[in-house]
């Protein structure tokens, strides 16, 4: 069997916090928000995360739409489902929980959807933050929901769908 691949860490600096990227040499595992970290960039930073900060930087800064990165999906069948479905929410725009369960072909699986849309390791990248209430109201988000405003701000922005206030 063979030995289980080293896990790298690097810090990406963002107008709203630090986020802290995990992978291996091939696949990013997770991106996420992080105060005060207890852990320290590798030493060695793999290609992996390199292109990752980069995506990160190049959006943060407006240049970037979309990203394009090996993610290693550690979940179920059903958040995979719902989590390549957060990939097809485009800049700019928002569905609500019972748009990505009936676009997944079950009206039903709401709840399944919110806590699929919760366990995404990849904030930012898998944008989570597009998913607002039914009503059109900010709710959940891992980050915060200061960085969700934020964030859909930013892409409203980089969109020109911008308004003086979305909430």
């Amino acid at each position: 069997m063979p030995a289980p691949s080293a896990l790298f860490v690097q810090h990406v600096p963002s107008p709203i916090g630090l986020i802290q990227l995990s992978g291996t040499e091939k696949h990013l595992f997770s991106a996420k928000f992080v105060e005060n970290s207890p852990e320290k960039d590798s030493l060695m930073i793999p290609d992996c995360l390199h292109v990752a900060a980069t995506q990160l930087t190049e959006y943060f800064n407006g240049q970037r739409h979309s990203f394009d990165l090996p993610l290693h999906a550690q979940g179920t069948f059903f958040q995979q489902q719902v989590w390549q479905a957060l990939q097809e929410i485009p800049v700019g725009r928002t569905d609500h929980y019972l748009g990505l369960a009936k676009r997944l072909g079950n009206a039903g699986a709401v709840r399944a959807v919110g806590v699929a849309n919760g366990a995404n390791p990849w904030l930012v990248l898998v944008p989570c933050h597009r998913v607002i209430g039914a009503q059109g109201q900010l709710v959940g988000y891992a980050g915060g929901l200061w960085r969700k405003k934020w964030l859909l701000e930013h892409e409203a922005k980089m969109s020109g769908t911008y308004q003086t206030s979305l909430f």
